[in-house]
């Protein structure tokens, strides 16, 4: 696996389980952890951004 790939995963899966942790207990995890700086923010453009680089991987792998 390429090291874009890896880091994509990691954080789509750490994208889903804040998302899931807000669902079930109104609680962000990545905002308690990062403080409410920009930093957050920042992993919350590079969370959406791994999301679509995610899906257009998917989509071309479909097509092949």
């Amino acid at each position: 696996m390429k090291k874009i790939e890896t880091i994509v995963a990691i954080l789509v899966i750490l994208g889903a389980i804040d998302w899931g942790v807000i669902g079930l207990f109104d609680f962000d995890v990545i905002e308690f952890a990062l403080g409410a700086l920009l930093l957050d923010r920042l992993i919350y453009v590079l969370i959406g951004l791994a999301g679509v680089y995610q899906i257009v991987s998917w989509v071309k792998a479909c097509h092949k």
